[in-house]
């Protein structure tokens, strides 16, 4: 798999648009800016594309990729659900609600006395803060409610109510407000710069870790939550840690990248299928794993039109995506 990884991310900085010769673009990465500048057979142009746009779009899909399929395996074992989801605690409508509040109702900025933010800036803090406060609003709930299935559908009704709101907004928006909307919720992976991606980085990275020292108490929920207490683990603070970790990597995915679909859905199932196991010492690194390749595949798909146009990520990710949940599907049916 890590050699998988390490083709899909080469061919992600050598497919595009532009036809970049594959020496010029070992060059670019390897060798300092100094040296090649004033090389008549390196464009300039070909510097920015590799270093500002394919280099960053190839390290946040894989980031992606891995965040949200981590979050939809701690939460379809929590839960007990083999169709739960990041985005079923209505985190990523959450996002998109915020999003919406600015585009659609502020005009694309966020002001208030001498605060603020315009364009890109507003959309991601919109974005955070909607993630981040539906979050808020389902750990609160996570004190009350013992249930797993009550707390799923809390979260699931959260979402109705955000989108309803969105839809709302985009009845009374203006033209320009709904197109910049809708281009925002078709999701890409270029929306985190190299400037931004040492915090996206951290925040990612920092998460994923966290994710993987819940490997013991994930394995015992696979036998109960009786046979877990048994165990010594706390289940209340088990829940509000993996609710805490799957919201604060939604909510940074959502926000830089847009609402990303069936990843995290799906791609805990195709690493399930390719160790035949459970075991969450061997079942989470290789979904995170298999979400880097499957998000990097994702990449190269939408850039492969080339000079056509670039093809949204959200109508790539539902054709790889949704025939694995109809399998699952059709797999519990049969049992």
């Amino acid at each position: 798999m890590t050699l998988l990884i390490c083709v899909l991310f080469a061919l992600c900085l050598l497919v595009g648009a532009v036809h970049i010769p594959a020496g010029q673009v070992v060059r670019i990465l390897f060798l300092p800016e100094t040296e090649l500048q004033g090389d008549p057979t390196l464009k300039p142009s070909w510097i920015y594309i590799v270093m500002q746009n394919r280099l960053p779009q190839a390290i946040t899909a894989m980031l992606c990729g891995a965040s949200l399929a981590v979050c939809g395996l701690m939460l379809q074992t929590a839960f007990r659900n083999p169709l739960a989801g990041p985005s079923i605690f209505g985190i990523n409508s959450g996002a998109s609600l915020g999003v919406a509040l600015v585009l659609l109702l502020l005009g694309g900025s966020i002001t208030a006395g001498s605060f603020s933010l315009t364009g890109f800036v507003a959309v991601l803090f919109a974005a955070f803060v909607g993630a981040m406060a539906v979050m808020a609003l389902i750990l609160l709930f996570s004190t009350m409610v013992r249930s797993n299935i009550m707390l799923l559908i809390i979260g699931i009704m959260i979402g109705y109510i955000a989108s309803s709101a969105i839809s709302l907004l985009n009845f009374f928006a203006t033209e320009q407000g709904v197109q910049s909307y809708m281009l925002w919720g078709l999701g890409n992976f270029g929306g985190v710069s190299m400037e931004q991606m040492p915090a996206f980085a951290t925040i990612t990275l920092l998460g994923l870790f966290a994710a993987l020292t819940l490997t013991k108490p994930l394995n015992a929920l696979l036998l109960g939550e009786q046979y877990a207490e048994n165990l010594g683990i706390n289940i209340q603070r088990v829940r509000n840690s993996l609710l805490l970790i799957t919201g604060i990597l939604s909510a940074v995915t959502t926000a830089f990248c847009g609402p990303i679909a069936f990843i995290g859905l799906a791609v805990p199932h195709v690493a399930r299928m390719l160790l035949v196991t459970d075991n969450h010492h061997y079942l989470m690194p290789a979904t995170i794993l298999t979400g880097a390749a499957i998000a990097l595949l994702c990449n190269i798909i939408c850039v492969l039109p080339g000079s056509l146009g670039i093809i949204p990520l959200n109508a790539v990710t539902p054709i790889m995506g949704a025939p694995v949940i109809i399998y699952v599907i059709m797999k519990q049916r049969n049992k």
